[in-house]
């Protein structure tokens, strides 16, 4: 359910503009330059509304922090149903965000291809396929697992849509770090499906999303900041020297790692290995493009953009790992 970071990289579309061969197949296929039939073409069209690579984070953040809620125990069921919810809430999220954002994406070079932007889908079918699958991961959820994280999902969407796309997005630099707070809700809405409550292990996870959304869409948003400045988008890179971004990146790194190791006395010993060495190379890195920047060469912050998404998963797949092994925690050894 990773939200801002749909914004930044469309379906099919390899980080820094090129395209694989699987990507410009898929999108041939959906604008209507491929051999498939226009029914098949529309379908995924559909799907590609959805943004489903976006999704991934989806996977990354849900899994690791429902393992940690039940930790030393694994409910595969309960886990493949919060799963699905959260899909539909976000697929549900990012159709929506396609729907306000048609006019910018037409204009964008980076997501011009995107279904509504090339009038592959009338505007009211997308936005009556955005609702229906909200009203569905509410549902679905509330029945699967509780209340809460039904509740948790609907505000997700109504966050990343009305504050995030309509409020915020083309009014402030600040965009992604206040907008950023939809991104952190699977953790929350994990969390609850196992609990039905919130605990501080939540916020601190919400905390480590949070704080590493600026600087991995801000890494990608100086490459594409003409786009960003031709659509009339405030991204921080549009309107700040690439020193100041690069001062920035570096801050909200650190407080990124900061917030991994606040959750270090809920988890083990593996957690929190792998959450300092990470952290490590996530803050060299990130020092290293503020360096380089100050000394006037030529950086390339796309990479720490890629870099970025490898320490997300690094520090969740140890989080994730460290909760089935259900070792004593940090916090119960000192205790």
């Amino acid at each position: 359910m990773h939200f801002v970071r749909g914004e930044t990289v469309r379906i099919g579309q390899q980080p820094g503009g090129g395209h694989g061969s699987s990507g410009t197949v898929l999108a041939d296929r959906v604008t209507g330059t491929g051999p498939l039939s226009a029914g098949v073409r529309r379908v995924l069209a559909y799907i590609a509304l959805t943004k489903p690579r976006v999704i991934e984070l989806l996977l990354v953040a849900t899994i690791p922090t429902m393992l940690l809620a039940d930790r030393g125990h694994a409910d595969l069921g309960l886990i493949l149903a919060t799963l699905f919810g959260g899909w539909m809430g976000a697929a549900s999220a990012n159709t929506l965000n396609c729907v306000a954002d048609a006019d910018i994406d037409k204009v964008m070079k980076r997501t011009s291809k995107r279904p509504l932007a090339r009038e592959a889908v009338p505007t009211r079918n997308a936005a009556i396929f955005g609702i229906a699958l909200g009203l569905g991961s509410f549902a679905w959820l509330w029945w699967q697992a509780n209340l809460l994280s039904g509740a948790l999902v609907v505000a997700t969407i109504l966050f990343y849509v009305f504050v995030y796309t309509l409020g915020l997005k083309r009014r402030t630099s600040q965009n992604v770090v206040w907008g950023g707070a939809a991104g952190c809700m699977p953790v929350l809405v994990g969390w609850s499906a196992v609990t039905g409550s919130i605990a501080w292990p939540a916020v601190a996870l919400f905390a480590v999303i949070f704080f590493w959304t600026p600087p991995h869409t801000w890494a990608l948003a100086m490459r594409y900041k003409e786009d960003y400045r031709a659509a009339g988008v405030p991204m921080l890179p549009v309107v700040a020297t690439e020193q100041e971004v690069t001062k920035q990146i570096v801050i909200y790194t650190w407080l990124t790692v900061l917030a991994t190791l606040a959750l270090v006395p809920a988890a083990g010993v593996i957690y929190a290995a792998t959450a300092l060495v990470a952290g490590a190379w996530f803050l060299l890195m990130a020092h290293q493009l503020y360096s380089g920047v100050r000394r006037g060469e030529s950086v390339k912050p796309l990479r720490l953009f890629l870099q970025s998404n490898n320490y997300l998963a690094v520090v969740f797949c140890g989080l994730a790992v460290d909760a089935v092994l259900g070792w004593t925690t940090i916090g119960d050894f000192l205790s």
